[in-house]
């Protein structure tokens, strides 16, 4: 066992020390030292608090100031010497070697009031808030891809797909715009994560408040938060805003893991639509032939992992009793791991799609006729037919054209007509992948009008942050 637990900020009750396993199994700092900037932070603003209601002086303030800024330089060259004996989480860490730059008689009197329940709780809220302000900006730059491709890519044709089998024809630009508003969606939702983390906890104390009357209000807005936690035992105790951070990766990652897989399909030998650049692809040990889109199959594994990670906490928090408990501190290698996760995986899909390459040709010879046979329902429609009388009537012309070994568009006037009468002379017209395209011309659609009228709602979205919700007449 070592010594009783002198320096630690709890070790006046204790009269015997811990077993060095549980030492190792108690300490946070090798995670939680990622927060070193922003527990500086708040013992600033804490501080100032203090200061202001006489705890403090303002010289013993300015030292205090002035010892935080040579202990954050210190992080920042990768210069501060960590004592595991004393340092068992950032906050330890940063206030002992405060005390060694300014002296215990200052520095000591820096913890007056405040828990390390509140200054985790404040700690993580501000490095994740940060994290997710980068992750949307890598978000916002992954859609300007897929907006930028889907403008400059969108006299592209190709196949649609429903079942992994073909459908209709549709443009490559609204494949990529399909995920596009899948990832604007999150964007929004993101937003909505940011804001309602940006409540400030400190203050609360280790449960029931602080006696010394600080004022809450001011360090809240020092610290750039929005408002108030305004139960204490509750702002000690949540870590909702964890869990909400890794639901929005999780749906995230979901929608990455089908772009993923869709580009994975796309890319293979039998379709040959795409063509993904060397940057992101990987050979094989034994087959020099081949070329695997590896970083697509890792977005899709990546996608699981986010989902273990939620899972993974959402079990922690179950059940627990009120206020803090130790195993909360499970969340900051959760949350570490997931903003790693998501943060890599945005910017890996942005490289992806950014760089690869589009066979048109290969695209245009998967259109099939067979494609097309809503157009002959379609047709017919337009002539008064109803449509589940022309469904069956397509449905016969395709029947016909396997029995006879060839394409519908191969099919004479005559032998159509035999199908039904009511096709008339012009029934041929139907057989134009382009004009089927175009024809999709309703809100949403698949014609270029459509399209470009999407690509200019992204564009709102990226430039507002809101999208429009009928459009943009007016």
């Amino acid at each position: 066992m070592t010594k009783p637990a002198e320096n630690k900020l709890w070790g006046g009750r204790f009269t015997g020390g811990l077993d060095p396993l549980m030492e190792s199994y108690n300490e946070s700092l090798s995670l939680d030292k990622k927060f070193y900037a922003q527990d500086i932070a708040g013992s600033i603003a804490w501080a100032r608090a203090n200061k202001d209601v006489g705890i403090l002086t303002a010289n013993e303030l300015q030292q205090i100031e002035r010892g935080f800024q040579a202990v954050q330089k210190e992080w920042e060259t990768d210069s501060f010497i960590i004592k595991p004996e004393v340092d068992e989480d950032i906050h330890t860490a940063n206030e002992r070697r405060l005390g060694e730059i300014i002296g215990q008689a200052v520095a000591g009197k820096l913890h007056t009031g405040r828990s390390r329940n509140d200054q985790i709780a404040t700690d993580l809220r501000l490095w994740v808030r940060e994290k997710l302000v980068e992750i949307e900006q890598h978000l916002t730059s992954l859609l300007q891809i897929i907006v930028s491709r889907a403008e400059t890519e969108i006299d592209i044709t190709m196949p649609g797909y429903t079942h992994l089998q073909r459908a209709q024809p549709v443009r490559w630009s609204h494949w990529l715009l399909s995920y596009g508003f899948f990832f604007a969606a999150d964007f929004k939702r993101l937003k909505n994560v940011i804001k309602d983390l940006n409540y400030c906890p400190l203050g609360s104390g280790a449960l029931s408040g602080n006696v010394f009357g600080v004022d809450r209000k001011a360090i809240g807005e020092e610290l750039g938060f929005e408002g108030l936690c305004w139960n204490s035992m509750n702002a000690v105790s949540d870590r909702d805003f964890l869990l909400a951070t890794m639901s929005w990766g999780t749906m995230f990652m979901g929608h990455v893991s089908r772009i993923a897989m869709d580009l994975c399909i796309y890319s293979s030998q039998e379709s040959g639509f795409v063509k993904l650049a060397d940057a992101y692809s990987t050979g094989s040990s034994l087959m020099p032939q081949k070329k695997n889109p590896d970083a697509l199959e890792l977005l899709r594994g990546k996608s699981g992992q986010m989902h273990g990670l939620l899972f993974g906490f959402t079990s922690t928090m179950n059940s627990l009793p009120s206020c803090y408990n130790k195993d909360m501190q499970e969340g900051t290698s959760a949350i570490l791991s997931t903003i790693h996760l998501l943060t890599t995986s945005i910017q890996i899909l942005t490289g992806v799609l950014s760089t690869l390459s589009v066979s048109t040709t290969n695209m245009a010879k998967a259109l099939e006729p067979s494609m097309l046979a809503t157009e002959l329902a379609d047709y017919l429609v337009k002539k008064g037919v109803p449509f589940r009388e022309t469904h069956h009537i397509s449905g016969r012309v395709v029947a016909l054209a396997e029995q006879k070994g060839k394409g519908m568009d191969e099919l004479s006037v005559e032998e159509l007509k035999g199908v039904d009468g009511r096709f008339g002379d012009d029934v041929k017209e139907c057989f134009d992948h382009e004009a089927a395209v175009e024809n999709r011309t309703a809100k949403g659609g698949t014609s270029k009008s459509c399209v470009r009228e999407q690509i200019a709602v992204m564009k709102v979205l990226l430039e507002t942050g809101e999208m429009p919700n009928w459009g943009l007449e007016g």
